[in-house]
């Protein structure tokens, strides 16, 4: 178990439906980090960007960019993690992947597909919400529009991190900013949200604001409009642990059931 959680998210420009040079550029960008790091996030469908042609660029797990991912992750011996477009059968899926330094793959489908973009209609939706334990942190991954969606991600787990990975388009940046700092302060977690910039092959502006708070709201690491670069921050479990013990929030919070 480790009380430090050294985290970095890649605050980017997405190559269109490109996998290859999508992954040949985050691996230049990790290339330039230095010293020891725990955990890399990467944007919202990094190897592509948000497309709606899944066809074009779906992958099966044990595909091109989660081999990459795993070569990154023994390499550096960091966790590495990011969405991109995976096929099972006749179903695709906008599909979060998280990859330990053993090469071991956990995998979180987005449960809340944006409709205003006809996700609906070409991705299905995942059904089961997923914790994530690594070096003893218990981590909650999400995706984009799942940030809308409070009770999805509501602390019923323990967990300690909860982690936003986006294609949040610059016309609602305000949304992006306001709704990580309520997850992090209803959940009493740590929260990361990692965006890309650039424009994507549709005309959408992405303006990135990616950011790292808190378990009070405060921010403690974040990107500004249009910066390529990385956002970076030490978290600590033991202040986390002790700030809820005091505060004891968590209790308090309704009972409820998801269905499906």
């Amino acid at each position: 178990m480790q009380n430090e959680l050294k985290i970095v998210g890649v605050q980017a420009p997405l190559f269109w439906e490109d996998a290859s040079q999508n992954c040949c550029f985050f691996e230049q960008k990790i290339q330039e980090l230095k010293g020891s790091i725990d955990l890399i996030v990467l944007p919202e469908m990094f190897t592509s960007g948000f497309t709606m042609q899944p066809n074009k660029v779906a992958e099966e797990i044990d595909g091109f960019s989660v081999s990459w991912m795993q070569k990154i992750a023994s390499l550096r011996q960091v966790a590495i993690c990011g969405s991109l477009v995976i096929k099972e059968k006749s179903n695709y899926f906008n599909t979060f992947i998280f990859v330990h330094p053993s090469k071991k793959v956990e995998t979180y489908i987005k449960r809340h597909s944006f409709t205003l973009a006809g996700e609906h209609k070409l991705y299905t939706s995942g059904k089961e919400q997923v914790i994530i334990t690594y070096k003893g942190w218990r981590i909650c991954p999400q995706i984009c529009y799942d940030l809308r969606f409070p009770v999805w991600s509501r602390n019923t787990n323990n967990y300690h991190l909860l982690i936003y990975v986006a294609n949040w388009p610059v016309t609602r940046i305000k949304a992006w900013e306001t709704l990580l700092q309520a997850r992090a302060i209803e959940n009493m977690s740590y929260t990361i949200g990692v965006n890309r910039i650039g424009k994507d092959a549709n005309g959408y502006e992405y303006s990135g604001n990616s950011l790292i708070i808190d378990y009070l709201g405060e921010k403690c690491a974040s990107l500004h409009t249009n910066t390529e670069g990385f956002i970076i921050t030490t978290l600590h479990k033991s202040a986390l642990e002790e700030t809820r013990n005091k505060l004891n929030f968590l209790a308090d919070m309704d009972s409820f059931s998801i269905a499906n």
